[in-house]
């Protein structure tokens, strides 16, 4: 159902309101416009609700479409937008976590530090001293650095000339250790 003439009677047949014709020129088009998508959304980005967003934006745009123009490139062009639209919701969503994550770690630490006549937060605190002796220096100068001083990773970056993804990924590993290394402790310290 490729035939310009076919989509052209479909595409009419939509903008006077037949769902059904609607229907028929999104089954037509599809697969190709998903694919078109899948091949350019990043990871995390779902295709399928990008897909399904085009497809709505076409419905509501349909009186705009001109009968003999390319449905196709029109199609595309609304998928294009769609994608460029997602890839900034992403954007926006990093960075947020980038600058959330760490004030929300703090906003927790000093929560828990006004609690602390508890015996039993003395006895995690206790615990997270002793994991947080066992890292190396250049550990516990990272993670003060990070999480203390709150510096961006960017700028840790760039003064210890390592990249962005290397100094995440030794951040990522030294937390691991933290838990880990507290979750042992707090296990040994209650079978004691």
């Amino acid at each position: 159902m490729n035939e310009p003439a076919a989509i052209d009677a479909l595409i009419r047949r939509a903008q006077a309101g037949d769902g059904e014709a609607f229907g028929a020129l999104v089954r037509t088009f599809e697969w190709a416009v998903r694919a078109w998508i899948t091949a350019r959304c990043p990871a995390g980005a779902d295709a399928d609700e990008v897909a399904q967003v085009t497809f709505v934006e076409a419905f509501k745009n349909l009186g705009r479409f001109q009968p003999g123009s390319d449905f196709r490139a029109w199609l595309f062009t609304i998928a294009r937008y769609q994608v460029m639209s997602e890839l900034t919701r992403l954007r926006r969503l990093a960075d947020y976590h980038e600058r959330y994550f760490p004030h929300a770690l703090w906003q927790e630490l000093e929560r828990r530090a006004l609690t602390l006549d508890d015996a039993h937060d003395d006895d995690r605190l206790a615990a997270l001293r002793g994991c947080l002796s066992k890292l190396d220096e250049r550990g516990r100068a990272l993670l003060a650095q990070r999480y203390a001083e709150e510096i961006p990773v960017q700028q840790m970056a760039d003064q210890s000339g390592r990249s962005v993804g290397a100094i995440k990924k030794h951040l990522f590993l030294l937390r691991e250790q933290l838990h880990e290394c507290l979750t042992r402790r707090l296990a040994n310290e209650a079978q004691s």
